[in-house]
């Protein structure tokens, strides 16, 4: 059941989730980016975004001191959050016990590329009052892209504007015709931004039978009755998983 009668929001803020565990690339919030701390790199992309306050919801110590030696806001959380909305749904009710927030957008602490554009798109779909929770997507180009089971496809049919409704979420290539031959698939960007009730409620749902067999969080809001709308963007952030990946950001992020 969507929150019908909600307005646009009007004060957001954005929340980092952040911890040190990482199987392929340990320590991974604190890996050095030309000098900088990567989680450093992600709320400078964030605060440049000019949407809210920015705080980094973090899992241990070592992580908020990196960020307040760059002059950001940082909350400790509990390390054993299960996923990225307990840990800034958590950080949600220590930094605005007043409620005042009435959307947060959720930033993976991993995209340092991310632009400030792509965050600021991420609240468009949430004009729409029928909406709960909006995403991004990007329409994928390399081919090897629409078979890739870690490439997450969003299935929706976007309209003039841009955004549209997302129907499923899969690590299969869907919609059908692997090669896009009758039409685009898009590569999920796991950025979002919930309406304040829409988190709330979000976090109180139990883990859905799609949800655990894609290991697709998103799946338990469309599972029960959740309404997410996807907004296309045209440039594809680099998440950071694996020392490739930083060696990558690294390039992209060098001083010219």
């Amino acid at each position: 059941m969507s929150t019908l009668s909600a307005p646009a929001p009007l004060n957001p803020v954005i929340l980092i989730p952040a911890r040190m565990a990482s199987t392929r690339l340990p320590d991974k919030p604190l890996a050095d980016i030309h000098g900088v701390p990567m989680i450093v790199h992600v709320w400078r992309r964030a605060a440049e975004a000019n949407l809210g306050p920015v705080y980094v919801a973090c899992a241990e110590e070592s992580i908020a001191r990196a960020v307040w030696a760059a002059g950001g806001q940082a909350v400790l959380t509990n390390p054993d959050h299960p996923s990225g909305s307990d840990r800034i749904f958590e950080a949600l009710g220590k930094v605005d016990p007043a409620r005042k927030f009435d959307a947060i957008i959720n930033v993976q602490g991993d995209l340092p590329t991310i632009e400030p554009a792509a965050i600021r798109r991420v609240l468009d779909p949430l004009a729409d009052p029928a909406v709960d929770i909006a995403t991004l997507a990007v329409e994928i180009t390399r081919e090897e892209e629409r078979t890739n089971p870690n490439v997450v496809k969003a299935v929706t049919a976007f309209g003039d504007n841009g955004i549209g409704r997302a129907l499923y979420f899969s690590r299969a290539t869907v919609p059908a015709n692997a090669d896009g031959a009758t039409g685009p698939h898009y590569h999920h960007i796991g950025l979002y931004a919930y309406r304040r009730t829409a988190l709330l409620r979000f976090v109180a749902l139990k883990p859905g039978a799609l949800e655990q067999r894609e290991k697709l969080e998103q799946l338990r809001a469309l599972e029960n009755g959740m309404r997410i709308d996807v907004a296309r963007v045209d440039t594809l952030p680099l998440g950071v998983d694996t020392p490739a990946d930083l060696e990558r950001a690294r390039q992209l992020l060098a001083p010219k």
